[in-house]
C-alpha cells in the first residue's frame, strides 16, 4: 500500500477497523486458548479499543446534535426513516 493512502501513526484508527479489532479479540478470549499473558495483554488492547470507539461514537453523536439544533436549542429526537424518506421523495 501506498503511504499516501494510510493514515499517519498519530491518527486513531478508523472507527470501523477498531469495532472489527475489537471483535477478533473478544472472540480469541472467549475460546479460551490463549495463556494468561497474552489474554491479559489482549484483555488491555481491547480496553483501549472500546475506549476509542466510545470516543467515536460521541463525537458522532455531537456531530449529529449540531446538525440538529434549530433555534439555537438543540433538539433531540428519534431517528424516523419513514419521515427521511418523504421528505426526500417530496423534492
Amino acid at each position: 500500500m501506498s503511504s499516501q493512502s494510510e493514515p499517519s501513526d498519530a491518527a486513531p484508527p478508523a472507527f470501523e477497523q477498531s469495532l472489527a479489532q475489537l471483535e477478533q479479540l473478544v472472540g480469541q478470549l472467549e475460546s479460551g486458548d490463549l495463556p494468561l499473558d497474552a489474554a491479559l495483554r489482549s484483555f488491555e488492547h481491547g480496553v483501549r479499543l472500546t475506549r476509542e470507539c466510545q470516543v467515536a461514537l460521541s463525537a458522532a453523536q455531537q456531530k449529529v446534535q449540531l446538525l440538529m439544533q434549530r433555534d439555537g436549542s438543540a433538539v433531540i429526537a428519534d431517528f424516523d426513516v419513514a419521515s427521511t424518506s418523504d421528505s426526500a421523495t417530496a423534492e
